[in-house]
């Protein structure tokens, strides 16, 4: 039986630049690096982001960018504050879907190798309760 989410991995090309990343825009907290130590494929660090175990591991970035994304749950108070974190970056910001206003809102942003993000401020209740009205 599956108990949860144990963590999630990404490979990047610049540890040190995807560790300012992952601070600076989601408050990620670095509770491991391996330094100059290879334990699994490459050199990695671990990052809790509200209890959630992030993964950076050295590598090539992806060639391509997809829709493939990871999703964070904000609060509607706080957008416009993580707008003002991506944009300090210069990270690039997307253009969200269309989408109706019970559905949420999002910020869709590429890290540095590719990988796309969303902040996103609806649940999944919101959005089932929104399409069976909408059926």
């Amino acid at each position: 039986m599956i108990e949860g989410l144990s963590h999630i991995t990404l490979i990047v090309r610049d540890l040190q630049q995807t560790s300012h990343f992952l601070k600076h825009v989601f408050g990620a907290e670095e509770v491991y690096s391996s330094g100059d130590k290879t334990f699994s494929i490459s050199r990695e660090k671990f990052f809790l982001i509200n209890q959630l175990w992030i993964a950076i591991m050295e590598g090539d970035s992806l060639l391509e960018r997809s829709y493939n994304h990871i999703a964070f749950k904000i609060s509607v108070t706080d957008f416009d504050a993580y707008i003002d974190r991506v944009r300090a970056l210069g990270i690039d910001m997307q253009k969200g879907r269309s989408r109706f206003a019970e559905e949420g809102q999002s910020i869709y942003f590429y890290d540095y190798d590719n990988h796309l993000f969303e902040l996103h401020t609806g649940t999944l209740e919101q959005r089932l309760a929104f399409y069976r009205c909408s059926a």
